[in-house]
């Protein structure tokens, strides 16, 4: 059977056309250097190419055969089939015609449709096939070093990744499910809900100017339940605990890395130095594109990518906008469940919203960073990709994280009080936070997200490529020619079947593990960042990769065409975004419970203000009379002119309600804060501080615990060089013998 290292499509141009005489200029260089070219014509045209043995002699020649450990062994000229195919790509996209016009110009002039390897019936995909690529093996070890085989070291380490990734998420999502489970025998137990659920003659001001009535704060019994079951001290712990966890990951990865590269014998592996070869392959003539570095091309990038954020920003206030607007009108609606829980009905819709955001603006974040990347001119296709790393995580994580940034901080807190609300365009009154605490808005809307892009966002990448696989298949593969005319069958070329079969699989590009890589790092963002109000985030995301990882082997054997191979011994600059995502994690986790959680407020009253200070009582639960305490007092005949009079409750008559509650700390007479307040400002404050140097000088204690290379490996490197410069020596002196 022929073997061909890449395909070429094209239309079937008119003789003398433009792009007709443009492909068999590109044709003809290729021909040049020695390529052999097999055209068969179908609906499509498909030119099949294969590179001459003198290039991969020559890449072998100038790089000391790096591939030895994948070689088959039956000729020391055969190279593997992932090199090869690396190779070729690089001279196809690098092969200049006459007009100057390089195959991607070519490709946006619609000369040619596609270009791409073949998928080929050989053992390692068979193999690949049935064990790895089918749900049944859910459970099974990746073979990660037949993907290397197939599909290159940069997927292999992806793979690898995501595999490491999964198996230390089980740690951290049994610690959340233990958290929970601590929280859910506070559900009732809790001094604070008992409280909240008894305090049937508490009444709170309206929550809106219009239509809201007073109301009896034990309505709010169980959304107090559900509050304390995830703030309570287990949650401090488990705060702690993901910080220690995101840096352990990440330092027994860096082994793992080692241990997989070094097996590879890629530890030392030169990129620059591999580009540089192929290059002069492709033309001996070629000149190096120097180290170059504008600052007035970096500013003009740094001021657009501001401006990007700053619309991203804006976007999360529109969401904030949409939220205090349905909540007034949740209010006012005639459905009595509606406008009950116009509160929960806000933050879940506005969830869903932001999920949508989310989808939108993904796609516009790709299209300006590129636009950025084109801008910035990188001189190889590494510095690209990573400048494009940093330009799509930073929209992203805006796009993802600024709505959750608001309601964690800011939800609440910036609203003013009774009598003096502030107020958009004059008119809509700001969020108030429940008196238990805004850490349950927090949960909803990061359960929601969480839960629909982890179902919504992979059921449709399996099911699009799967339906538009099959519906090229049904278009593409046209009726044979002899059934339609009744003639006797000829021999088909064996070729033309590969070929046609694998143009019917989708399409792949340069991003398509880009993606994969993105949205892994965007789930451990997740998984890490707000871990504090959503425990159960590890166990969802430790979910999710159990099916996402032989979802990515699916698409790449099955749906997708074949990748083309890319050699690295690292997962490149995502390693550095995963650590600044876990010195985030910390900031994040700690202002979670400074700020957002009730842990602190609690702490000072427990130690200043409840029944237990001065006294060693043990008959009393010391955080008793903490919510009549949080509370403060407001006269009604105070009210702004333009509230219209809230309505009464049906067991009060309006002569006997002279003054309300609300959730601050601000004195009765001229609503100025307590001292209170600023003893638990002070408490937050400097628990912020305590929590994040020590994550982060545990952070940096585990860092430097672990060392990032194992000692088998340094052993390894070691003794090879030792064997090369023994080696080297001995032929010395044989020579000189000689």
């Amino acid at each position: 059977e022929e073997k061909w290292d890449f395909v070429l499509v094209s239309d079937i141009h008119e003789m003398g056309s433009e792009k007709e005489t443009k492909r068999k200029k590109f044709l003809d260089e290729l021909s040049k250097k020695g390529f052999t070219i097999k055209k068969i014509e179908d609906t499509k045209l498909f030119y099949g190419v294969r590179a001459p043995q003198q290039v991969f002699w020559k890449y072998q020649s100038l790089l000391g055969k790096p591939d030895k450990k994948l070689q088959n062994g039956n000729s020391p000229q055969d190279i593997p089939v992932t090199t090869r195919i690396r190779i070729v790509h690089f001279i196809l996209h690098n092969t200049v015609t006459p007009d100057l016009e390089k195959l991607g110009d070519l490709m946006k002039k619609k000369v040619f449709e596609a270009a791409f390897p073949l998928h080929e019936k050989e053992a390692v995909r068979e193999f690949l096939k049935e064990k790895w690529a089918r749900w049944r093996g859910l459970f099974n070890k990746q073979p990660i070093e037949k993907i290397r085989c197939y599909f290159g070291e940069k997927v292999a380490l992806y793979f690898a990744w995501l595999g490491w990734y999964t198996y230390l998420l089980g740690f951290a999502a049994l610690a959340g499910v233990l958290t929970f489970v601590a929280g859910i025998t506070l559900f009732s137990s809790s001094q604070v809900s008992r409280e909240i659920c008894e305090a049937n003659t508490t009444i709170m001001c309206p929550l809106c100017d219009e239509k809201c009535p007073y109301w009896v704060l034990s309505d709010t019994c169980t959304y107090a339940k559900v509050t304390h079951m995830i703030d309570n001290e287990a949650t401090v712990l488990f705060a702690i605990f993901m910080a220690l966890w995101a840096t352990v990951f990440l330092e027994l990865w860096k082994r793992e890395r080692a241990t997989v590269v070094t097996d590879w014998d890629l530890y030392g592996w030169d990129e620059e130095e591999e580009e540089l070869a192929m290059e002069l392959i492709n033309n001996l003539q070629h000149e190096p594109r120097k180290y170059q570095h504008s600052y007035f091309r970096s500013t003009i990038v740094l001021l657009l990518v501001l401006l990007m954020i700053m619309v991203l920003i804006g976007i999360a206030h529109a969401l904030v906008i949409y939220r205090v607007i349905a909540r007034a009108l949740f209010v006012q609606s005639s459905l009595g469940l509606l406008r009950e829980q116009a509160d929960t009905m806000a933050v879940m819709t506005g969830a869903v919203l932001h999920y949508i955001t989310i989808v939108v603006m993904t796609k516009i974040n790709r299209r300006v960073a590129l636009f950025l990347c084109n801008l910035e001119k990188p001189r190889t296709f590494s510095q690209r990709e990573n400048n494009f790393t940093m330009k799509i995580f930073t929209f992203q994580f805006f796009t993802n994280f600024s709505s959750l940034i608001y309601v964690a901080f800011f939800l609440g807190r910036i609203n003013g009080r009774p009598g003096h609300y502030v107020r958009i365009a004059g008119r809509w009154r700001l969020e108030e936070c429940h008196p238990s605490g805004c850490i349950t808005d927090l949960f909803i809307q990061m359960a929601i997200i969480m839960l629909l892009k982890q179902t919504i966002s992979n059921v449709m990448e399996y099911l699009i490529p799967w339906i538009s696989h099959k519906l090229r298949k049904k278009h593409k593969r046209p009726q044979k020619r002899s059934i339609i005319l009744g003639e006797e069958e000829e021999a088909e070329d064996p070729c033309k079947r590969q070929w046609l079969s694998n143009y019917e699989l989708n399409e792949v590009n340069v991003f398509s593990l880009f993606n994969e890589f993105l949205e892994m790092i965007i789930q451990y963002s997740f998984t890490t960042i707000f871990v504090a109000a959503f425990p159960l985030a590890p166990l969802l995301a430790f979910l999710n990769n159990l099916f996402e990882i032989h979802l990515d082997a699916i698409k790449m054997v099955r749906l997708h065409r074949r990748m083309v191979p890319r050699k690295t011994n690292d997962i490149g600059i995502w390693l550095q975004v995963l650590e600044a995502i876990g010195i985030l994690a910390v900031i994040g986790n700690g202002l979670v419970i400074a700020i957002t959680s009730d842990f602190i407020p609690m702490q000072v009253y427990k130690y200043i203000y409840s029944p237990c200070v001065g006294e060693n009582r043990t008959d009393v639960d010391c955080s008793t009379g903490y919510i009549n305490h949080s509370l403060s007092t407001f006269r009604i005949r105070d009210f702004e002119p333009t509230m219209g009079m809230p309505a009464m409750l049906p067991n009060f008559d309006r002569d006997e309600i002279n003054e309300c509650r609300y959730r601050d700390y601000r004195n009765a007479d001229d609503y100025t804060y307590t001292m209170q307040f600023w003893h638990i400002f002070a408490a937050r404050l400097a628990f912020l501080i305590i929590f994040e140097h020590v994550a982060l000088c545990v952070k940096l204690i585990a860092a430097w615990y672990i060392p990032d290379d194992p000692q088998k490996v340094k052993n390894k490197l070691l003794c090879r060089k030792h064997t090369d410069l023994r080696k080297e020596l001995s032929t010395m002196e044989y020579s000189t013998e000689v």
